[in-house]
């Protein structure tokens, strides 16, 4: 006799989706339960079919098998037996019956853990050892992590089972008990130090080793050191994460250093040598003749070496800032009087190329709006 084929089985169009699936299992599984139909062997036997079919389509490597060869691709095997019905009735039904019939107190690992820590720049380009107080919950010493005051108390409403069994039209159905929160026992009388948690909050210093270059952002993780675990599972981990405080000289991006160098209209006019402070003291640093405001000179590897192994240097680059002189007595403003004379005599503004181009954007201008 020819086997009906599972699609039909399940009223369901060959693309069907996996939710699709569901759906339609979960509800020709209810219409033909046995408990639903007692004694009606023609139910039983179509539930049978049903279950055969969602354990084939369910499973994307079976479904492609039978989309390709139909039945013949399993018989080799006993399909009804491939798996126990209990895991496919639980996986389909376990959003409305709560899941698996035994509870279980599971090993949780402890959450991870952040602390921000502030180092000043000269602390990042060198590196530095830090030590850090950081709070821990430690199991409660007086009650030895029960949370209680002498014994734990058996939970009758479940008599120590951590669930309690209800009907549910024809399903007798494992829930978790409400009493006991699945634990099977409960505290009656509290600690008293640390107020029935069972854990005390503690500070552990730690001693955190901060290499050289990190930067702003960079978080070193300390396997371990974060949350503890629940029921022996291993604690979490500590993530240092790094912030590096403003600078009064300097301005990092990356291994480059930014600084911004005020020099005066002297130096910037006629050129010269200046003196800047670098990591490694001071260099001198050649400022070229006729230097304008926001030019930017670099200075090759004087910035911070990388925190990789065998890393390069940073630069560092000067944003040159022209000065204009302030406070000025008589006679330095009678020879920039005399200066500035000079400069008007000199024909086609040399000396001021920039003004003479502005001077001629405003003519050009005004004569396209004449004309």
């Amino acid at each position: 006799m020819a086997k009906k084929d599972y699609y039909d089985i399940l009223g369901i169009t060959r693309n069907a989706e996996d939710r699709e699936i569901k759906r339609a299992y979960k509800r020709l599984a209810i219409k033909f339960h046995p408990d639903r139909n007692p004694g009606n062997k023609n139910a039983e036997n179509k539930f049978k079919e049903i279950k055969q079919a969602y354990e084939i389509l369910s499973d994307s490597k079976k479904r492609s098998a039978y989309d390709q060869y139909g039945h013949s691709a399993f018989e080799q095997e006993n399909i009804s037996n491939t798996t126990d019905f209990s895991d496919i009735f639980g996986d389909v039904f376990g959003d409305i019956f709560g899941g698996n019939s035994h509870t279980k107190q599971r090993s949780r690992k402890g959450s991870d853990l952040k602390y921000l820590i502030e180092i000043s720049l000269e602390e990042a380009i060198k590196g530095i050892t830090k030590n850090i107080k950081i709070p821990i919950l430690k199991n409660c010493s007086y009650c030895h992590g029960t949370g209680a005051q002498g014994a734990l108390q058996k939970c009758h409403t479940c008599n120590g089972q951590g669930q309690i069994h209800m009907s549910q039209g024809f399903f007798t159905v494992q829930q978790t008990c409400p009493r006991c929160h699945g634990q099977g026992n409960f505290i009656k009388n509290p600690c008293f130090y640390c107020k029935g948690k069972g854990k005390l909050e503690i500070y552990k210093t730690l001693a955190i080793k901060i290499p050289s270059g990190i930067n702003n952002g960079d978080r070193i993780r300390l396997s371990g050191e974060g949350e503890s675990g629940e029921n022996g599972a291993q604690s979490g981990d500590l993530y240092i994460e790094i912030k590096i405080q403003k600078h009064s000289l300097f301005i990092r991006e990356g291994n480059n250093l930014y600084c911004e160098l005020p020099i005066n209209f002297i130096i910037a006019t006629l050129g010269g040598n200046i003196k800047i402070p670098t990591l490694n003291g001071y260099v001198k640093l050649k400022i070229p003749e006729g230097t304008q405001t926001g030019k930017m000179l670099r200075i090759r590897n004087k910035g911070i070496k990388s925190i990789r192994k065998n890393g390069n240097f940073g630069d560092l680059l000067c944003k040159i800032i022209v000065e204009t002189p302030i406070n000025l007595n008589n006679e330095q403003k009678n020879i920039l009087y005399q200066l500035d004379k000079s400069f008007n005599s000199v024909s086609n503004y040399r000396n001021n190329p920039k003004i003479e181009k502005f001077l001629n954007n405003i003519k050009r201008f005004f004569y396209n709006i004449k004309n």
